[in-house]
């Protein structure tokens, strides 16, 4: 039986890393916003002997991503891992001058359709499949980082309960913590840092989805 993997925020960065590493062993399912990234993602996944669907959709839209899951449901009845990189990075700014559209991206981006997403996504995974997080503690009360740092503790809060909830009856909810990449989220935070002993995304992927199967 083909083992499914959601991916959302798969187009770049991390996401595309753990979708090409899931490649090996599930058919993924691609969500993203950015249909180039995700076409060129897909060559790469067909070019190593692996399989996609790709999903060009924007992860805020409730609608399409209820029709998502319908159809994955439809397709094949169930989804065995889901793992969500989506992520809003607003741009960097003082507390007290932060963007009230930033800040509603942030927050709708990174806290609010993942709050949507978990209640769509739960009866795929069932009592048996498993559901992935990223952390980035490291921006928590970071000078700066008060929008994105706000909105993505809001979405680990809500994973983290979410876990605790399933801890004995499934689906099984991790939070995990990727090392520092040079990923175009990290760049526009720090631009002009040296990359150097910067995490490769491909390598940090691989050792993320063995601690994924690790638990």
């Amino acid at each position: 039986m083909t083992k499914i993997a959601l991916i959302t925020g798969a187009s770049r960065g991390l996401g595309a890393a753990l979708a090409e590493t899931l490649a090996a062993t599930h058919h993924v399912v691609a969500v993203a916003r950015t249909v180039g990234a995700l076409e060129e993602l897909d060559d790469r996944i067909k070019a190593a002997g692996g399989q996609a669907t790709l999903a060009p959709m924007d992860i805020t839209d409730a609608a399409a991503m209820a029709t998502l899951c319908r159809s994955v449901h439809d397709r094949w009845g169930a989804v065995d891992l889901w793992v969500h990189t989506a992520i809003h990075a607003a741009p960097l700014s003082p507390a007290n001058h932060v963007d009230a559209r930033d800040w509603d991206k942030s927050m709708q981006v990174n806290a609010n359709a993942v709050s949507v997403l978990i209640p769509f996504v739960a009866p795929l995974l069932g009592t048996a499949g498993t559901a992935v997080f990223m952390d980035d503690a490291s921006v928590a009360g970071r000078p700066f980082h008060g929008a994105y740092g706000a909105s993505k503790a809001a979405q680990i809060a809500l994973a983290r309960a979410w876990a605790a909830e399933t801890a004995r009856t499934g689906p099984a909810v991790h939070v995990l913590s990727p090392a520092p990449m040079p990923t175009a989220l990290r760049a526009r935070f720090y631009p002009g840092e040296d990359r150097t002993d910067l995490a490769n995304p491909g390598d940090e992927a691989a050792r993320l989805v063995a601690e994924i199967f690790a638990h």
